[in-house]
């Protein structure tokens, strides 16, 4: 197995397990529809979004104020415009 395919199934575990059920739907949905199209840097970028705290996640998506920094990027663009 690469690295690829290791840094794929972390993702996708992690979207799977996060804590919160919102969270778990919203990012486990967006990673099993998008993971097979997106690139290492895209991957990376989505490997740092499921380090940050499921509150403030969801409030970012929610476009509520928050706190915590959230890079615009590639794969933030992407999951806020993801609807389940």
């Amino acid at each position: 197995m690469n690295n690829l395919s290791k840094l794929k199934k972390k993702i996708l575990y992690r979207s799977m397990h996060r804590g919160t059920k919102e969270m778990d739907l919203i990012l486990s949905n967006f990673v099993k529809k998008n993971i097979d199209s997106l690139d290492k840097e895209e991957l990376n970028e989505l490997d740092f979004l499921l380090n940050i705290d499921d509150q403030v996640l969801y409030k970012w998506y929610l476009n509520q104020e928050i706190d915590t920094f959230i890079p615009v990027n590639d794969i933030t663009k992407k999951l806020k415009k993801f609807r389940l």
